[in-house]
Parts: C-alpha cells; structure tokens; sequence
C-alpha cells in the first residue's frame, strides 16, 4: 500500500540545495528564546531575500545569550535595527525580532556528526548592495568533495 506522505521528499534534498557559505539578505522569520546545558540563546529563522538564487529558502541558527556571547546578540540586534528602546533596558521582544531585515555572513561547520550554521556576521540593509557587488559568490556546489572542503 502507498501512502502520500507531504514533506517526505524535503528531507531527501541533495546537498546541492543546501544555502552556501555566503552573505545573504535575510527576513527574521521567527525567534525563540531556548535555554539548553545551562547555556541561553536564541534560535533565529531566517528567510532569505536575496541573491534571488537563493530566494525564499530558511537558515536556522542560533545566537547565544551567555555572557562571553552576549557582544554577537548585540551586534545582530543593532544591525538588524532593533528597537533602541527595549535594547536600552536590556528586553528582547521575539514578536519585535520578527519581520527585521539584514545582512547575514554564514558558514557551515559539523561537530560530533552535527552540521551546524554559524552566524559568523551582520550588517545593516543599507550595505547590502556594496557588499553584494564587492564579494563574488560561490558556484552551487556539485556535490563532490568532503563536507569539510564544502563547509570551509
């Protein structure tokens, strides 16, 4: 008997769909506030907008709320333009993180088997165009190759 089986075949995806290394311009689809082994962060959902390759597709990674961390929050916070108000008392509001725009600089890496999205930098919308122009990006991946080479 066969059934039909909605999303089955999204978990079947070659790599060759997978977003890159790269700077994207992305859309805060969600956020949520987790607290896991004694360390905070955020998991962030991110849409993005542009290179229109890649349009549409999520990347998902977190941002760390310890206090060796808490400079990289704040850098996304700024850059992504964050209510200077709720930033000055130390609040983040998940429903004002949803709908900001950015500039987003990803890598991928893979820890005990695990392959993980690092949210290596931010910058505000209005540098998207020069750095767009300014950073050739990457030819989709074929597929071969190690997934270190791939991620590095």
């Amino acid at each position: 008997m066969k059934r039909h089986v909605p999303g089955l075949s999204e978990t079947a995806r070659d790599s060759r769909s997978e977003v890159p290394d790269g700077i994207f311009l992305v859309h805060v689809d969600g956020a949520q506030h987790c607290w896991r082994a004694q360390k905070r962060f955020y998991m962030l959902r991110l849409s993005i907008l542009e290179p229109k390759l890649f349009a549409g597709r999520s990347i998902i990674s977190r941002l760390y709320c310890t206090p060796k961390a808490m400079w990289k929050l704040g850098w996304f916070l700024r850059d992504f333009l964050y209510d200077p108000e709720l930033l000055s008392q130390d609040e983040v509001d998940e429903h004002a993180l949803r709908g900001l725009i950015g500039v987003v600089k990803i890598s991928h890496t893979v820890v005990n088997g695990i392959s993980l999205v690092n949210l290596d930098g931010f910058a505000p919308t209005s540098q998207w165009e020069e750095m767009s122009t300014a950073i050739p990006f990457p030819p989709a991946s074929n597929g071969k190759g190690s997934r270190k080479q791939r991620a590095s």
